[in-house]
Formats: C-alpha cells, sequence, structure tokens
C-alpha cells in the first residue's frame, strides 16, 4: 500500500513539530532563552517532587468561624421563634452567645425544649463519648445559648476538612497540576503548588472565602453620610466606587449552578458567565421581573463585582458578571464560584518556595538510571531484530521525544507518577514494534514476498495494537475524570503515550521500513536477529497443567489478601500523615547525608525539601504504629540524627501533619479505577465475546491482589509512587491480555472445528515469545532504577517489575484456563436448557 506525498509531508511536520516542542525542555538555561524568543515554545513544567515550588500555610480563622456559627444559631432561634409564635426580635448577639429575653412563664415554657434541641451531640475525641454543641442556660426570664468547647472543636475539625477538598477542587480547577495539600496541626492547612506560580494569584485564589450574594442597590442612599438600617456601604472590588447595598440577600450563592469564563461580544472584553439552579432560575426570574429600571448588586466577600441596571426581566436562569476583568482574573472568580464557598476565612501565615521532594540527587541519579533502562531496551532491540531493531528504536526515541514536547504544549505538569506513565507507553511503543515485526517474520515463513510481508504484517499487527491500546485508553480516560492529583498527571501522560505510540510504531515505523524495502528492491523480508535466524521456541501444552496453574494463583492471591490484613500494608506519609521537622543550619545542609541518616532509623518512608538557600529543610516521616508515646520516642530518634548529620543545626518547629490523600481523593480514584474495570470489561465484550471480557477481568484482579501482596510481604511504602504503580501494573496487564486473546479469536475463525483446549494452547505458543521479549523489555527499562534509583524511586521499581513478571505469567498460564472454564460452562449451560447432552471436549 502506497503512502501519497502529502501524507508523508504531513507525517514529518508532525515529527518536527513535536521535536521542537520537547526541544526547550533539555536545552541549557542559556540556550533556552535565546530559542523560546524565536519559536513559541515553553519547556515542560517539573511537579513538586521533582522541582519544587511554592510553599503556603493558610489558617483557618477561629474567630470568624465562631462569629459564623453563632450567626447561624440566631437565625436558626428566630426561626424556632416565629415557629412558636413568639417574638423573634427577642433574641439577639451578645458576644460570643445568643441571649432570648421572655417574659411571659407560658412562652418559656413552650420555648425552652425546642431550644434545647439545636443543642446538637458531637463526639469527644479519644473518650468515646460525645458532648452538645451548644449549652442551654437560664436565668431569670432569659435564656442563653452558647457554644461549647466541643461544638467548637468539632466545627473547626469540620471547617478544616472541608476547606481541604475546596481548595484541592480551586487548585484543579485552574490548571494547578499535583498539588500537596495537608493539614497541619488543628487549624492549619499546608498548600504546596509546583513549578513557577504567581504568588498574587494564589493568594487570591486561596484566601478568598468566596462568599457569593445578590443584592438590591437603594439608590435613595447617599454614600457620603452613614447609612440608614437594613443598608450597608460596600466599596467597588475594581472601580473605587462605594455602593448603598440593600442587607437582604435577593439571592444566595449557594443557588449557583456553573460559572465559567467568557466574552462579551460588544466589548471582547472577559467575562464571567453563571447559572443558577432551579430555584435560583425562579428567584432570579421574579427579582429581576420586579425590579426593572433598578441596579443590582453582585457581592463576593463584601465588595461589588458589578451592579448593573436590570433593563428587563430574565426568565432563564443566566446572567453575567463584568468589571473590567483580565482573563486570569476572570478564570480566578469562575473557579472560587463552581468550588464553593470556604466555611470559614483563611489567613496565609507563611510563604516561602521549596525545593524538590526527592532531592537533587535522587533526581540526578533518576535521571541517569532512567537512560540506562531506555538504553537496555535499545540494544534489546537491535539483539532482536539486528538492524531493523534500529529502525524500531527510531520509532522508540521519537515516542519519548513526542510526549515530552505535547507535554509541555498543553501545560501538563510532569511528576513522578506522570514518569510511570511515560514508562508504561516505552512499553506499549516496544510492544507494538515486537508484535509488528513478530508477524513479518510469519508472513515471510508462510512465504510472502518482501512487500507483502510488510503490508500484511503491519495490517494483522495493528488491529491486535488497536485493540490492547484501546482498552488501555478506555481506562485511562475515566482515571482522567474521576481522579485527581497524581492520578491525573498518571493518566495524561498514559493516555498521550497511547496514543503517540500508535503513530510513531505503526506509521513512523512502516514508512522507514517500506523505504528500506523499495530502495534495496528486496524480494524477501527476512528478521533475523542480531546473532542470526531465530530458533522456534519448543510447542508447550499449558492446558494440561490448568488446575494446577489456577491452583497456584489462587493460593497466591488468597495469601496475598491475608497478606492485606495481616500484617496489612505499610502506609506511607500521604495516607496516614507523620511528623514534621523543620531545621535550619548556618551552613548549607548536605541533604544525601541527611537522608541516608535518617533511613538507617528505619522509621519508615522519609520526605526532605530544601527550602530557598538549603540552609533550612523540611523533613517528613510517616506516623510510627502506637500512640503518642512512640511518635514522641521517634521524634527524639529524629533529633538525634539531625544534629549528627548536620552539626551545629536548630529545629525550628515540630508538629504531626495530616494525611496528603484526602478522603475525597482516595475515593474518586478507587472509583475511577472500578469504573476503568468496567470501561475494559464492556470494551472486550463488545470486540471480542462475553466469556473474553470476563476472564480478562478476573485475571486482572488475580494480578492485583498479588501486587497488594507483594506490598504487604515486602513492607513496601505503599504511598502515591505505589498508587502509581499499581495503575501502570493495571495497564501492562490488560494490554498484554488483549494481545493473547486477540490471537485466539484470530484462530477460532481459521480452525472453526478445532477442540478450544488445544486451539488456547497454539495461539499461547504462538504469541509467547511476543510476550517474553516484551516483558524482558518493559523490565530492563526498571531494573536500573531498582537497584540504583534511591529509595524514592525504588518504591516505583521493584513494584512495576513483580507486577510485569506477575501480568505476564497470568497471561500464558491463567488467563487460557479461565477463558476455557467459562466457555465449557456456557456450554454445557446451554446444552442443558436445550436438553441435549453435551459432548465432550478434549
Amino acid at each position: 500500500m502506497r503512502t501519497s506525498r502529502w501524507a508523508i509531508l504531513a507525517y514529518v511536520a508532525i515529527v518536527i513539530f513535536g521535536c521542537l516542542a520537547a526541544l526547550p525542555s533539555v536545552l541549557p538555561p542559556g540556550l533556552r532563552q535565546q530559542f523560546t524568543s524565536v519559536l513559541p515554545f515553553e519547556p515542560v513544567t517539573l511537579g513538586l517532587d521533582l522541582k519544587g515550588g511554592s510553599h503556603l500555610v493558610l489558617e483557618v480563622d477561629a474567630a470568624g468561624l465562631q462569629k459564623a456559627r453563632v450567626n447561624t444559631l440566631l437565625d436558626d432561634t428566630r426561626r424556632l421563634l416565629r415557629g412558636e409564635r413568639v417574638s423573634a426580635s427577642s433574641a439577639r448577639i451578645s458576644g460570643n452567645t445568643v441571649t432570648v429575653s421572655i417574659p411571659d412563664a407560658a412562652d418559656r415554657e413552650k420555648v425552652l425544649p425546642k431550644l434545647q434541641e439545636l443543642a446538637t451531640p458531637v463526639s469527644v475525641i479519644g473518650f468515646g463519648a460525645s458532648a452538645p454543641e451548644v449549652e442551654v442556660t437560664t436565668s431569670g426570664d432569659v435564656i442563653t445559648l452558647s457554644l461549647t468547647e466541643a461544638g467548637l472543636a468539632d466545627r473547626m475539625t469540620k471547617a478544616v476538612e472541608q476547606s481541604l477538598e475546596i481548595i484541592r477542587n480551586r487548585v484543579d480547577q485552574v490548571g494547578v497540576a499535583e498539588p500537596l495539600i495537608q493539614r497541619i496541626g488543628s487549624n492549619r492547612i499546608l498548600v504546596q503548588l509546583p513549578g513557577l506560580q504567581d504568588p498574587t494569584r494564589l493568594r487570591e485564589l486561596l484566601g478568598s472565602t468566596a462568599q457569593m450574594s445578590f443584592h438590591m442597590l437603594d439608590q435613595s442612599v447617599d454614600v457620603t453620610e452613614s447609612p440608614p438600617r437594613g443598608v450597608e456601604i460596600l466599596p467597588g472590588a475594581n472601580d473605587g466606587n462605594r455602593y448603598p447595598i440593600e442587607s437582604r440577600v435577593a439571592i444566595s450563592g449557594e443557588r449557583l449552578a456553573d460559572a465559567k469564563v467568557g466574552f462579551d461580544q460588544q466589548t471582547n472584553q472577559p467575562v464571567v458567565d453563571f447559572s443558577f439552579d432551579s430555584l435560583g432560575a425562579r428567584q432570579f426570574a421574579e427579582i429581576t421581573r420586579e425590579n426593572v429600571g433598578r441596579p443590582f448588586a453582585v457581592v463576593l466577600d463584601g465588595k461589588v463585582l458589578t451592579a448593573p441596571v436590570i433593563n428587563e426581566p430574565i426568565l432563564g436562569g443566566r446572567g453575567q458578571i463584568s468589571g473590567n476583568f483580565t482573563v486570569e482574573e476572570a478564570t480566578v472568580l469562575s473557579a472560587l464560584l463552581r468550588s464553593g464557598a470556604l466555611p470559614a476565612p483563611l489567613t496565609i501565615i507563611e510563604e516561602r518556595s521549596v525545593g524538590p521532594n526527592l532531592g537533587s540527587d535522587s533526581i540526578r541519579m533518576g535521571l541517569y538510571t532512567g537512560l540506562v533502562g531506555f538504553g537496555l531496551v535499545i540494544s534489546l532491540m537491535v539483539v532482536l531484530y539486528g538492524a531493523w531493531g534500529m529502525i524500531a528504536n527510531v520509532g522508540l526515541l521519537l515516542h519519548t521525544i513526542m510526549t515530552i514536547g505535547v507535554l509541555a504544549l498543553i501545560g501538563s505538569t510532569l511528576t513522578l507518577p506522570g514518569i510511570a506513565g511515560i514508562i508504561l507507553g516505552i512499553g506499549m511503543a516496544v510492544d507494538a514494534n515486537i508484535l509488528i515485526n513478530a508477524r513479518i517474520r510469519e508472513e515471510t515463513e508462510a512465504g510472502a514476498g518482501a512487500m507483502k510481508a510488510l503490508d500484511v504484517g503491519f495490517n494483522k499487527a495493528y488491529a491486535t495494537i488497536l485493540d490492547s491500546n484501546v482498552t488501555t485508553l478506555v481506562g485511562t480516560v475515566l482515571l482522567f475524570w474521576l481522579g485527581s492529583g497524581p492520578v491525573r498527571g498518571f493518566a495524561v501522560t498514559m493516555m498521550l503515550g497511547i496514543i503517540i505510540s500508535m503513530f510513531t510504531s505503526v506509521t513512523v515505523v512502516r514508512l522507514l521500513m517500506r523505504e528500506v524495502v523499495v530502495r534495496r528492491k528486496m524480494k524477501k523480508l527476512e528478521i533475523p536477529s542480531l546473532f542470526g535466524r531465530v530458533p522456534h521456541l519448543p510447542t508447550i501444552s499449558f492446558m494440561k497443567r490448568r488446575y494446577q496453574a489456577i491452583g497456584f494463583s489462587a493460593f497466591l492471591s488468597i495469601s496475598s489478601v491475608v497478606l492485606f490484613f495481616t500484617p496489612g500494608l505499610n502506609y506511607g506519609i500521604d495516607f496516614i500523615g507523620g511528623i514534621q521537622v523543620e531545621a535550619v543550619s548556618k551552613e548549607k545542609i548536605d541533604l544525601p547525608t541527611l537522608r541516608h541518616g535518617l533511613e538507617e532509623l528505619n522509621l519508615g518512608e522519609v520526605a526532605l525539601q530544601d527550602f530557598g538557600g538549603g540552609q533550612s529543610v523540611l523533613i517528613r516521616v510517616q506516623r510510627q504504629p502506637g500512640g503518642e508515646k512512640e511518635q514522641t520516642a521517634a521524634l527524639n530518634r529524629i533529633k538525634e540524627a539531625v544534629t549528627t548529620a548536620v552539626p551545629g543545626a536548630t529545629l525550628e518547629r515540630t508538629e504531626v501533619v495530616g494525611p496528603t490523600i484526602s478522603t475525597e481523593l482516595a475515593r474518586s480514584g478507587s472509583l475511577a479505577v472500578g469504573l476503568a474495570m468496567l470501561a475494559i470489561l464492556l470494551y472486550i465484550w463488545f470486540r471480542f465475546e462475553w466469556h473474553f471480557a470476563v476472564g480478562a477481568i478476573a485475571v486482572l484482579l488475580l494480578d492485583i491482589t498479588k501486587t497488594i501482596g507483594f506490598f504487604a510481604l515486602t513492607g513496601v511504602d505503599f504511598n502515591l509512587t505505589a498508587i502509581a504503580a499499581l495503575l501502570t501494573m493495571i495497564g501492562y496487564s490488560v494490554n498484554d491480555k488483549v494481545v493473547v486473546y486477540d490471537r485466539m479469536r484470530e484462530n477460532l475463525r481459521k480452525y472453526k472445528s478445532m477442540p478450544f483446549s488445544e486451539l488456547i494452547d497454539m495461539s499461547i505458543n504462538q504469541v509467547i515469545a511476543r510476550c517474553i521479549f516484551t516483558s524482558v523489555a518493559t523490565a530492563l527499562s526498571l531494573v536500573p532504577m531498582a537497584i540504583w534509583g534511591g529509595e524514592v524511586v525504588r518504591s516505583f521499581a521493584w513494584p512495576m517489575i513483580f507486577g510485569v513478571i506477575v501480568a505476564t505469567t497470568s497471561s500464558i498460564y491463567i488467563g487460557g484456563p479461565i477463558l476455557l472454564f467459562l466457555s465449557r460452562w456456557w456450554k454445557d449451560r446451554e446444552a442443558s436448557r436445550s436438553g441435549v447432552q453435551p459432548a465432550g471436549t478434549p
């Protein structure tokens, strides 16, 4: 099949564009500035664990939280009084309490039990009991409602937890990827954001409570004089004017359904388009219908964003906020409105820039080991396919370069989970090349000429590559859709790697191989190894040993489940929190020495971050098993190790930190994995048959349990890096199963009368070399990282190597027997339904 000249030019243009986009990421800073001044390309943004970024500590305003709760208590009290037909004006705020003056004894007796119902119980940590949130007391004809210490503590805990989720949503919605967001102490939140961020924009984004409301303006009030009751004078957010606002809220910001950035059609200025929910739309329509000709103010955190005049009734529940915004300001405002209001104001009490999580020594070693691994993969391709392997290596190199280039183009942040996605992408690209070369060898052995072997080999391999990649892509899209933080970062690089590998392996490599065949006028296309002709592997009957294989696999999976509960996973800082210590020295701190000294304490996961200048370091160690006594003992050992490794160092602060992975993040990640597996099931069902789909998911579950057992047995820290390894293993495992099942489907069409057990054996024997070669290639890329990559990289590499071995062996030994069992069960079921005795199947 001949490719048109225009298509070739388009392919060349895509490759050149991708390489140019990746170039700033590898150039030295001086050359990079010269390059970016000529061409509009920027380097890929490195995440917090690779490069560092901004460090902010926010504190929940306890006084503001208490004031808001007292105001809510006053509203609840007045609503209750009105329901009992008692004057609501008798309730008022007195300091931090609500007092209700009721002279009539009968009214007091009627109202008091209702007010006591407002004292909802809250749990008291550590005592297994509960205490009332509100204390109700009487003195004469006055009833007093005051907040208890337990109630305030419970309110603070809930406010911090809610603020964590809202901050995470805000950061995600404005495109800051891979943030580190965690609770520290009782009322503070740590936010670390990767790359070069605008501190002013971040302060605005994180410090705003985003309490939005809509009010009518009282045009009869002079803003230079004291306002009457029921009217407030508020400043404009952008214009410096003052506005007389009616205190009564016309529509609450809680009624907003959506907000997004748009552009005014007349002025082309950025605006924020918003829409209400059904109740808000009805309220908005009613207000605009009754107040045509009057100004209507949009108020955010005590400032008037805009105050347009209502020209006509607005019945669609949609509106627009304008105010001379920049695009960045409009983006931040829309994100604030979408993510909801913070339960209390947040004050930024600390802002610094931090160094990378891994340390420059770990990053450098990780880079070197990654390059060594890539070199081993390239060497393997040459060993397996000789000179033709060099063409495949060109495709692999272009795949890696273009992945980095596209990441830079879309502004994605590259972190350790993202690197995991790139590694899996390389593994899939290797797999595609191995499939293609294996198919060409088969066609050549069948007697096909050079050009026919090339075309037929690529066409047959393409169907398998498409199925395996689309299966993985379906799951990855769901991971991106439902996941956040590290899950999304992994999903982005995975999606790019899959799509780019389809282009480089199928298109670029095919063109290069075709060009060689045409220029050399080859009659026969042979692909020998570096050492000559490739010998055929002996034929193995896998189905004869199927009961032993399934039994052994089931034993390992059940054992892994037991290990999951006893002794359990060694959860890292990301899941359980831990101890945080800040050390300061007059001299530059030697991070490798300090890390080595802390790791010798055997306290579990250790993370170091240097603050600007290298004279201050933040040490995070996972929480120790046991109570506070164990935490204190661990803290003392950390202090001793720090003073030993860094003489003269002082410890500025020590505190207990909360987990990085919030409940919402863990829940959404689990849901993403579950739905991804469901999508894989449906796709394989659609492309193959139902028993292929069920078999693939069953084997995948066995692979996952074994990998979890590996974490439990070895005690490797289960953290964000471990999640990346687990997700990578899932993608690799599904890809492997689909390749094997695709050959079975092909043989089912060829040999319709062959017993299914024999067909499975034949199919596995035909692809076993491909399974082994692909696994060896992926493992080779990981072995240098596992041995020399440092503690953090090792916790990703070793589980991945184990996962690759498990996925490969299950594809060969477990997938076929499960498929045979399902097929026979279905045939027996259909036969029993029809009343026909099923024939024996070998």
